[in-house]
């Protein structure tokens, strides 16, 4: 089959831009409902969006989110209809943020000075204190294609109610994964760019596990080895691994354990309040948990576990950087995040995208996510598209910790 001629080509490729413009800017027929608290929404129709959804998109997720979540963000949402019948739920959030942000090591090449400088409101679809889908949910029944579109004027309808406040400069949809990558191909036609960030790590409970001791005995012997190796430093120190039965007392301590290793990390868009854990605690009851490593007094380390349905999320960490650098505190709490999860019943472990290395050890394997983005300014999609060319991101090292299945 031969090649079109270049003026075929140029014209194929106006008309196609004349048809996303045109998709872009004509309503998808749905019907809105947007808020600016959960509480403003009809509970009912919520519910029965997101009901078999995440933890992370439930009424009562999202209110400790409104009460304590960081200072510098929003809560937005909005329920989409089809009649009277809502069909999607979407939640969202409103942040400022730079391209100083990203850190060096994310950078294939460097950002210019003056792009540095540039400071942009983004609407993030989903939340920035959690890992996953939790922008977007479909009802039961409902195919994501044909629904995407939709969530797309909700975001635009949620900026442009927004502008009363302040002008948004840029849209996210967050941590798409692979799975989903099909469906919201759609945002493409209306301008989004997608880039594959650090995956998520994952590891899958074998319903063989009843306790730690039998996750230990699937292990190879150097594995196995390793790992009793630092529960037992961690004991030989005199420390105790327990969970906290009153989060709360002891929301101080933890929060200066969280900004310790907060600090350290490169992309700080949000930061935790010193309420937020205590009230995730007390909402959840036996779906949370915070495990700390105790010596004597002291809190040396914390890690929180979250169950979102069938999946143990091994959420925020925290812990004194001088006793790490003599103990393995964080190798041991990310342990204790595998037996909380085998104690409350979950088939697999999130751990999220930072230290893959630790996490790929435990025997967790990488889940390719996605993010897209869009600028409400056409023009400044170019140079988004360029800049998000330059973001790297680290691959997960290939480990196989288990002794091969009978």
């Amino acid at each position: 089959m031969g090649t079109l001629n270049p003026i075929k080509q140029i014209a194929n490729k106006a008309r196609k831009l004349r048809d996303d413009h045109r998709e872009r800017h004509r309503p998808t027929g749905f019907g809105f409902a947007l808020a600016d608290s959960i509480h403003y929404l009809d509970a009912a129709q919520w519910d029965s969006v997101t009901a078999n959804d995440s933890v992370f998109l439930s009424r009562d997720y999202l209110h400790v989110l409104e009460s304590t979540g960081p200072e510098n963000s929003k809560q937005r949402y909005a329920l989409i209809f089809r009649g009277r019948t809502a069909v999607a739920a979407v939640a969202a959030q409103l942040v400022r943020a730079s391209a100083a942000q990203v850190p060096k090591s994310r950078m294939k090449k460097p950002v210019a000075g003056s792009l540095k400088r540039i400071h942009q409101n983004v609407l993030v679809c989903g939340n920035l204190l959690s890992w996953g889908p939790h922008g977007v949910a479909f009802a039961p029944g409902e195919d994501p294609k044909t629904l995407w579109p939709a969530v797309a004027e909700a975001l635009y309808r949620i900026r442009r109610a927004d502008r009363l406040l302040s002008s948004t400069d840029m849209v996210m949809v967050k941590d798409i994964p692979r799975d989903m990558m099909q469906d919201a191909n759609a945002l493409k036609r209306i301008s989004y760019r997608s880039v594959e960030t650090e995956p998520n790590m994952v590891l899958t409970v074998s319903p063989n596990w009843r306790s730690y001791d039998d996750y230990l005995a699937a292990l190879t012997a150097s594995y196995r080895k390793t790992a009793r190796k630092i529960s037992e430093e961690i004991r030989t120190a005199g420390c105790v691994v327990e969970t906290l039965g009153n989060v709360a007392e002891y929301a101080e301590a933890i929060h200066a354990l969280y900004l310790q290793v907060h600090h350290r990390q490169g992309m700080r868009l949000v930061t935790l309040t010193p309420e937020f854990l205590p009230m995730l605690a007390s909402t959840f009851g036996n779906g949370f948990r915070c495990t700390v490593i105790r010596k004597e007094k002291e809190i040396l380390g914390f890690v929180t576990t979250l169950k979102d349905g069938e999946t143990a999320v091994g959420y925020y960490i925290g812990f004194d950087s001088r006793a790490n650098s003599e103990l393995p505190i964080y190798f041991r709490l990310l342990q204790a995040v595998v037996e909380d999860s085998i104690q409350m019943g979950c088939r697999q472990v999130s751990f999220g995208r930072t230290a893959l290395e630790p996490k790929a050890r435990l025997g967790a394997k990488p889940v390719p996510v996605h993010i897209w983005v869009r600028h409400r300014v056409p023009a400044m999609n170019i140079l988004l598209r360029g800049l998000m060319q330059t973001l790297s991101h680290e691959e997960a090292p290939d480990r196989s910790p288990f002794k091969p299945a009978p």
